[in-house]
């Protein structure tokens, strides 16, 4: 993102239709990832997206010239805060938008973050794992999604979990108590 501008800022409803477009553009990469009982086409709804919204996700995004090219969702659930439907355009892949996003949500909590994701997604992983958060347990990862996700036995079996380095056992005290 060096030498370009942009500003990151948190969506409103005017930008509803951009958010819904880019989920779904940069979606097709998890085509053939995400298991074949799990895809659906558009990936994600008008519908699905205003459930989302009125969940509580809260959707920032990054604009360049003048046109949002990424957006993240960040959502406080309990005692935690979850990063959901991390995406970025086609178009605007690998120039750091993703590490942009991510890095302020991260300044907009104090909270212990985790991210969803799908397991076979590997460069997802990746992308998390370069930025300081690293895979739980499968065991973890079953507590934690049915404790801060609302997903089908199927997804919780087909996805992982990651945590901040270092906020590992804020989370399991949580999950032992809870």
């Amino acid at each position: 993102m060096k030498n370009r501008e942009f500003m990151i800022r948190q969506c409103n409803d005017e930008d509803f239709g951009a958010i819904c477009s880019i989920i779904n553009d940069a979606a097709g990469a998890y085509r053939g990832i995400i298991p074949a009982d799990r895809w659906k086409d558009p990936y994600m709804s008008m519908d699905d997206l205003r459930h989302e919204i009125s969940e509580g996700v809260t959707f920032w995004g990054i604009e360049e010239d003048g046109e949002l090219a990424g957006v993240m969702g960040i959502q406080n659930v309990k005692d935690a805060t979850l990063i959901r439907h991390a995406y970025v355009r086609t178009a605007n892949r690998n120039q750091g938008i993703g590490s942009e996003l991510l890095t302020f949500l991260r300044t907009l909590t104090t909270s212990p973050i985790l991210i969803g994701t799908w397991a076979d997604a590997v460069w997802a992983i990746r992308f998390y794992e370069k930025h300081g958060f690293h895979l739980v347990s499968h065991d973890e990862k079953i507590r934690l999604l049915k404790k801060y996700w609302s997903i089908p036995e199927r997804q919780i079996d087909t996805s992982v979990v990651l945590v901040e380095n270092g906020k590992e056992a804020i989370i399991n005290n949580v999950c032992k108590r809870n």
